[in-house]
């Protein structure tokens, strides 16, 4: 599902809400998830997961293709942890 299908789908399911403002507040929430990440805060949605920012450490990776030692920096990146009831609900266990 896309964003703007996310957007059309909540529309339809509350048609006393205008578009414009449905697609307001889906944006409004992933801008408020994304800025919380970026200042390293962990972000709980409770029965659906939790998002949170990991730290690599620099270290020496490979090209794949030729075998040559290739230094990769330090990064940090997004991991998603679900939570028990999504788990439960994808594996038919509800």
């Amino acid at each position: 599902m896309t964003k703007s299908e996310l957007i059309q789908h909540i529309a339809e399911l509350n048609p006393h809400l205008y578009h414009r403002d449905v697609e307001r507040i889906v944006t409004t929430i992933f801008d408020e998830i994304s800025e919380a990440l970026a200042r390293g805060d962990r972000v709980e949605l409770r029965g659906f997961g939790a998002f949170s920012v990991k730290h690599r450490e620099a270290r020496v990776g490979r090209n794949p293709r030729t075998g040559d030692a290739v230094s990769v920096s330090e990064k940090h990146i997004p991991f998603f942890k679900t939570g028990k009831q999504l788990r439960e609900r994808l594996n038919g266990d509800s």
